[in-house]
């Protein structure tokens, strides 16, 4: 129960990593309300949160939106903040790919993913950061991605997008740490997700061999993490971006 009674918000929190999190957060005890786009993802994953309650008060959201557009956002703050009267975790995990060689990148593919993945933090975060700071107190969770360290031939959209997330968390930390809110990241290596179940096996066994502990994570050891940026237990951490790769990136 590190998490009781705490209200997070989480985009993206209809499948992979973010519905990880999110049940993860159940279980801790927290409110949760998942932002996203599939309705059909989202009723399974708010019927899986409500399997999984702790507590007969926690109470769950499962929110159409698009995290792009500013006046979605703050439609959707505002349902959040009407049921839960106050946010006190943001987790931004809302993500998409537009692969491709940067000589051959549509500008609509750089555009959608820049919006969504990054775009999007700042969209969620500045509809919330008032909030946090008038209660002085807030956990903002940006999850990255190891490509946003070492860069990936073919991601430059994407790989742009994570890195610009990291040296968001660093900046709004040192702006907001006075108010006692905490921002950091977390850089997940390759997961076991939708995204990575699309590489042929040939993909797969490359990927395995950049990896020291030989295999793919995941979402339930990126969840790991972000319950612990969520709780007290991170509460002397402030603008640092955890990588959980199996080594990936040393």
């Amino acid at each position: 129960m590190l998490l009781k009674g705490k209200k997070a918000l989480i985009t993206g929190g209809s499948a992979g990593i973010g519905e990880a999190i999110a049940l993860r957060f159940v279980q801790e005890g927290a409110h949760v309300a998942i932002l996203g786009t599939n309705s059909e993802r989202l009723a399974s994953v708010h019927t899986k949160m409500e399997e999984l309650k702790v507590d007969s008060e926690q109470k769950f959201l499962a929110l159409l939106g698009n995290v792009s557009s500013k006046q979605s956002v703050e439609a959707t703050i505002e349902q959040v903040m009407s049921s839960f009267n106050g946010v006190d975790i943001l987790v931004n995990n809302a993500g998409i790919t537009r692969d491709g060689l940067l000589m051959k990148m549509k500008e609509e593919d750089w555009d959608d993913v820049l919006d969504t993945n990054l775009k999007s933090v700042y969209n969620l975060t500045s509809a919330l950061i008032r909030t946090m700071m008038k209660a002085r107190s807030g956990k903002i969770i940006n999850i990255s991605s190891v490509v946003g360290l070492t860069g990936n031939p073919g991601q430059t959209n994407y790989a742009a997008s994570k890195a610009g997330m990291i040296g968001f968390t660093k900046a709004l930390a040192l702006e907001v740490a006075s108010r006692g809110i905490q921002v950091n990241a977390i850089a997940p290596g390759y997961i076991k997700t939708r995204m990575t179940d699309a590489l042929t096996s040939e993909q797969q066994a490359l990927v395995l061999n950049k990896v020291p502990l030989g295999r793919m994570g995941n979402p339930e050891d990126i969840a790991s993490c972000a319950c612990f940026l969520a709780s007290h237990m991170s509460d002397y951490m402030t603008g640092q971006t955890l990588v959980v790769d199996g080594g990936m990136v040393m």
